[in-house]
Order: structure tokens, then C-alpha cells, then sequence
């Protein structure tokens, strides 16, 4: 049971992001605002997103993408943190499970994930 404070308080702060529904499974491109120094810039992070976890404002997601010499790369976002400064939905997918750790054991065509047909 939360404070009715603290619920006010994360509902203001959720409402200001526009954020897309997505899911465990979904390609997504994540532009998160970087800082180097007093320059600051926009990079593109591309992935698939392998888990949702939390809830209100600490709600987070993992989004894992491969890098350089197939080393598979993961990264965890706050959802409604100041740096990221948009989500797009790539791709769907059609996944039977809410975390998709699997895919870290997995290489390839075996790593694929089929996407999601709607009618």
C-alpha cells in the first residue's frame, strides 16, 4: 500500500513521458542524451528488450543487442529517467515469456525472435 504523497508525486512524473507500450520480445531503439563534458549528444541504443521489471517511477527495462565480434550487449534503463529521450517500437514480438534470459545462451539464427503478425 503506497502513500497517497508518493502516488500523487509518481503520477505527476509519469505523465509528462510519452512512452510507448512494449514488451519483453519488442526490437526497440532507445536515444539516450549522453554528457561528455559540457558537450552534450543523442546515441542510439538498439536492441531487444529481454525484461520489464518494477513499477512506477522505478520501473525499469533491459534491452540486449549484439555488439561488436558477436558479444551481446545489455543495458538497464530507468523508464522514465531524464536521459533517455525517446523510445520507438522496431519490431514486435512474439515471445510466451515476461524475461527472455535465454537469449544470453543463445547464438545466431537461434537467437531470432519471430515477430508478431497482427490482423
Amino acid at each position: 500500500m503506497k502513500n497517497k504523497y508518493i502516488k500523487s508525486f509518481e503520477k505527476t512524473q509519469t505523465e509528462a513521458k510519452n512512452i510507448p507500450a512494449f514488451r519483453a520480445g519488442d526490437t526497440l531503439r532507445v536515444a539516450v542524451r549522453i554528457k561528455e563534458g559540457s558537450k552534450e549528444r543523442v546515441q542510439n541504443y538498439e536492441g531487444v528488450c529481454i525484461a520489464l521489471r518494477g513499477e512506477g517511477t522505478g520501473k525499469t527495462f533491459m534491452v540486449r543487442k549484439m555488439g561488436a565480434n558477436d558479444v551481446g550487449v545489455e543495458r538497464i534503463f530507468p523508464l522514465y529517467s531524464e536521459s533517455i529521450e525517446s523510445i520507438q517500437v522496431l519490431r514486435r514480438g512474439r515471445v510466451r515469456r515476461a524475461k527472455l534470459f535465454y537469449l544470453r545462451d543463445l547464438k545466431g539464427k537461434a537467437a531470432r525472435i519471430k515477430e508478431l503478425r497482427r490482423k
